[in-house]
């Protein structure tokens, strides 16, 4: 049996990159995981790919009749909410002399006020079991700042904190928050960057090598289960030893 057979989880922004490899994770591992995604079509695809004991969530991160819906739908379809993930997110990059206004609100939007949405409607669910797990995405941008996203430095410093002060609120229903801060991870999006910013981003990697999606999605696995029984309002960092 896996770690986390019987459990039921739920993943935001998973219809590709690192949010579905935490998704295939979970499945691997026993869950029973509905995914959410902006993408309805690319969610679907997704899921069919992952069997029985998947399903797929058309879902505005940003919304909390979305959110409260997504939750709802693993309430509704397999019993019980067990594990949110949530991992959706945008960048909007730019210099802070020439990002828009918009760009700095829609990306604190998607990643702050999604995570907040996801933590508030699924600590909900979670209190009525008196148990549950939480882990929310960061980035080491969030630790260190990077040049060109001041909006997407901001978003994932404040999911810090949100990690922690939601850790301190949910611990006495039996619900553990904790935050995964991912580094230089080879996805889609990441690999589209100018090879000399990609050359720079290695150079600052101890380990000498991007991390894959599955490294992510194994640390995720691990907070979601067991095994992290008495961790809560911790972040771990994904990064080949980058900024330690």
């Amino acid at each position: 049996m896996g770690s986390l057979e019987g459990k039921v989880a739920v993943v935001t922004g998973a219809a590709q990159g690192i949010g579905l490899a935490i998704a295939t994770r979970l499945v691997a591992d026993g869950a029973r995981v509905v995914l959410g995604d902006l993408d309805a079509d690319g969610a679907e695809k997704a899921a069919g790919g992952l069997g029985a004991g998947a399903s797929a969530v058309r879902c505005d991160v940003t919304s909390e009749q979305d959110m409260t819906a997504l939750v709802g739908e693993a309430v509704t379809r397999y019993g019980a909410l067990d594990v949110m993930v949530n991992n959706a997110g945008i960048t909007r990059d730019a210099t802070i002399r020439t990002m828009s206004l918009d760009d700095l609100r829609i990306v604190l939007d998607v990643h702050v006020a999604g995570t907040w949405i996801g933590c508030k409607v699924a600590g909900a669910a979670m209190r009525a079991g008196g148990s549950g797990a939480i882990v929310n995405i960061s980035s080491i941008a969030g630790k260190v700042g990077n040049f060109g996203q001041t909006n997407y430095s901001a978003a994932k410093a404040g999911i810090v904190g949100l990690t922690k002060a939601c850790a301190k609120e949910f611990a006495k229903d039996g619900v553990r928050v904790n935050a995964i801060q991912p580094g230089l991870i080879r996805t889609a999006m990441t690999e589209a960057m100018p090879e000399q910013a990609w050359n720079s981003k290695m150079a600052e990697i101890p380990l000498r090598r991007a991390g894959e999606p599955s490294e992510v999605a194994a640390v995720a696995a691990f907070l979601a289960g067991p095994m992290s029984s008495y961790m809560t309002g911790a972040v771990l960092e994904v990064t080949g030893g980058r900024y330690m």
